[in-house]
C-alpha cells in the first residue's frame, strides 16, 4: 500500500505551509500529492505550482469538477501537466454537487452518470491523440451544420496513459467507476464497511469491463491527527466541524451524498440530527451530534502504533493508496504527522 497526501483547499490560511508540506512528503516517499477545487482556488494552478518544485511525486487533481471544464480543455490540462511534469500527473474528475454545479458553474446537474461517463470518453479519446469527434447525448464534437472540424491535440503528454480516477461514493456511480476509470477517489471510507459501501460495488463495475480489480488503484482520502492513544477522543474533536460540514451541510437535504455514506455505515438517527441541526444554522449542535466512533472510523487517531493497526485494517480491506491530511494547528505539527504516516506503513509492514 502506498501513502499519498491530500493539500485540500488553497486559500485556507496555511497556503505557504502546503509547500513545505508536499515537499517533505516527497522527500519521505510518499507517493502522490492531491489538491482540491471546489468554488475558491482551482487545482491545476496550485497542481503546477506543486510539480515545479518538487522531484519524484505525482501531483493529481482530486478532483477538477466536471462542470467546471468542457472534456477537451480538461484533455489538454491533463496533458500540459503531465509533460511539464515530467509523467507525474494523474487525472481525478468527479460531478461535484448540485449547488456548486449549478450555483457556481450554470451547468444543471442532472444525470450525472452518464455525463461522467461521456466526459471520459471525450478526455480520453483526446489525450490518444486522434482526431477528435464524438457524438453523444450531452456532447457534440464537432458541432453540426457550423464550420467545426474534427481536430487533434497539439501537446504530446509525457506518457501513453495518464490514470484517470473518479470521486465516487454511491452504489450506481462506484460501479461506473470500476468500469470506466483506473482508480476510485473516497471519502469517509470506513475500513469495517469498505467492502460493502464500496469495494463490491468497483469489483462488479470492473467485472462489467471483463476484467478485475488487479491494477486498479483504491485511494480513500483519511484525515489524521497525530498524538497519544489516551488522547484519542480529543484528537477526534478537531475534526468534528469537518464531519459536520459534509455530512450535515453538502448539497441540499435531499442531495447529500455524504450523509447518506453515513446511513450506510449504521449512522442513520446521527445523520438525521446532524443534518437538521446543520441546515438549521446551528453548526455546533451540529458538530457536537456526531457520535465519536463516526469520527474514529474515518480517520487516522493517535500514535504510530494505533494508526499502524488502523493502517492494516484498510489493505486488507483493498486499498491500494491511502491518502492522508495531516492535521495540526502549526507547520511543525503537520510535518510530524506526515512523518507518523510513514513510520506507521513502515511499522505495519506495508511499505
Amino acid at each position: 500500500m502506498q501513502l499519498g497526501i491530500n493539500l485540500g483547499y488553497w486559500g485556507a490560511g496555511m497556503d505557504g505551509d502546503n509547500l513545505a508540506v508536499a515537499q517533505e512528503a516527497d522527500r519521505l516517499g510518499y507517493a502522490v500529492c492531491w489538491a482540491a477545487e471546489a468554488y475558491g482556488s482551482d487545482a491545476a494552478t496550485v497542481l503546477t505550482w506543486v510539480a515545479a518544485q518538487t522531484e519524484r511525486i505525482d501531483v493529481g487533481s482530486a478532483i477538477f469538477q466536471i462542470p467546471a471544464r468542457q472534456p477537451a480543455m480538461t484533455a489538454m490540462t491533463a496533458a500540459t501537466l503531465d509533460s511539464l511534469s515530467g509523467g507525474r500527473f494523474r487525472l481525478g474528475l468527479g460531478v461535484s454537487g448540485p449547488q456548486v454545479s449549478e450555483g457556481w458553474y450554470g451547468v444543471k446537474f442532472d444525470k450525472p452518470l452518464a455525463r461522467t461517463r461521456e466526459y471520459v470518453e471525450i478526455v480520453r479519446k483526446a489525450m490518444t491523440r486522434e482526431r477528435l469527434s464524438y457524438d453523444g447525448e450531452h456532447w457534440t464534437l464537432p458541432l453540426p451544420g457550423g464550420p467545426g472540424k474534427p481536430l487533434k491535440l497539439t501537446v504530446h503528454p509525457e506518457r501513453e496513459h495518464i490514470p484517470l480516477y473518479i470521486a465516487a461514493i454511491g452504489p450506481k456511480n462506484l460501479e461506473q467507476t470500476g468500469e470506466i476509470a483506473d482508480g476510485a477517489l473516497l471519502i469517509f471510507p470506513s475500513a469495517e464497511h469498505l467492502e460493502d459501501t464500496a469495494v463490491r460495488h468497483l469489483r462488479a463495475g470492473r467485472e462489467k469491463a471483463g476484467k478485475t480489480l488487479e491494477g486498479f488503484d483504491i485511494v480513500p482520502t483519511l484525515p489524521l491527527a497525530f498524538g497519544e492513544d489516551k488522547d484519542v477522543e480529543k484528537l477526534a474533536d478537531t475534526f468534528r466541524p469537518y464531519t459536520a460540514l459534509y455530512v450535515g451541510g453538502m448539497g441540499s437535504r435531499q442531495q447529500n451524498f455524504y450523509n447518506k455514506q453515513a446511513r450506510r455505515m449504521g449512522f442513520e438517527e446521527a445523520a438525521t440530527e446532524i443534518q437538521d441541526k446543520y441546515l438549521a444554522g446551528d453548526k455546533e449542535g451540529a458538530a457536537a451530534a456526531i457520535p465519536h466512533d463516526l469520527i474514529d472510523k474515518t480517520t487516522l487517531l493517535g500514535s504510530v502504533d494505533r494508526i499502524a493497526d488502523r493502517m492494516k485494517e484498510y489493505a486488507a480491506a483493498g486499498v491500494t493508496t491511502l491518502t492522508l491530511a495531516p492535521a495540526g494547528w502549526t507547520l511543525d505539527e503537520r510535518i510530524a504527522a506526515l512523518r507518523a504516516g510513514t513510520e506507521a506503513l513502515e511499522r505495519a509492514g506495508l511499505a
